[in-house]
């Protein structure tokens, strides 16, 4: 029978990769729409941001005061960075 031995170190390296590699993906897609999106009503914001989280964060959600905030900072034409814990 052959032995397993599980390499917690690679593991956590590959998770923390993986992590950083989706913020990253979803600070550039919330951030692309800034253009299209600066000046309109937070209402019309909120759906674009939860698209673009759905789709960066693998079908994930977003808590609605992350969602009020970053509308809020694209309708002010602001940048946004996303920091997953």
């Amino acid at each position: 029978m052959a032995k397993f031995k599980f390499d917690d170190r690679a593991l956590k390296k590959a998770v923390n990769e993986g992590v950083q590699k989706m913020a990253s993906d979803l600070t550039r897609g919330l951030n692309g729409l800034t253009g299209q999106y600066q000046g309109k009503p937070v209402e019309e914001i909120k759906p674009q941001i939860q698209r673009v989280w759905a789709k960066h964060s693998g079908g994930g959600s977003i808590t609605d005061p992350e969602l009020t905030q970053f509308a809020e900072q694209i309708q002010a034409g602001g940048r946004v960075t996303v920091r997953l814990k």
